[in-house]
């Protein structure tokens, strides 16, 4: 199985999901279950059908979970060191050359990406095109709108 790159962040957030999920959403489904069996008729109870395919997205996703934190390489970005260098982890200040736009992203694993609060996947068209950058290069990256430059202007690992 191959590894699946997590910031330590993006683990922490997992585990609280699985435990939520564990402790409280499991317990809930099944008491729901249990409540629309006392109902009667199994054939047309809309809420037993309901319970049921909420137990099995529950236990879907914890068994989701649990493989991801199985193959997980779980990487602390400020004890990263990459001399300078974009890698997973990292955070990126970037200057949009058509427009001198600044925007800063953090390089982070699939499940952790939102780009509302600047979190982007490491398998991200800006993403691949960054890794492996330094300040003061320019990654060119295609965007549904066209290619779009961005300089780099701070690399930090935090």
């Amino acid at each position: 199985m191959a590894t699946i790159p997590l910031t330590t962040y993006g683990a922490e957030k997992l585990k609280e999901e699985l435990y939520r999920l564990k402790g409280v959403e499991r317990h809930a489904v099944i008491a729901a279950i249990s409540e629309a069996r006392a109902q009667g008729d199994l054939s047309e109870n809309a809420e037993y059908e309901a319970a049921k395919d909420k137990q099995g997205f529950i236990e879907g996703r914890i068994l989701d979970i649990e493989g991801k934190l199985a193959a997980a390489l779980i990487i602390n970005p400020a004890e990263v060191d990459a001399g300078g260098r974009i890698v997973f982890g990292t955070t990126v200040d970037l200057e949009e050359e058509s427009t001198g736009a600044a925007v800063t992203y953090q390089i982070v694993g699939d499940d952790e990406a939102d780009l509302k609060l600047g979190k982007v996947s490491i398998s991200s068209p800006i993403a691949r095109a960054l890794i492996g950058k330094e300040e003061g290069d320019v990654a060119s990256v295609q965007a549904p709108g066209g290619v779009k430059n961005y300089e780099v202007v701070k690399v930090r690992y935090v």
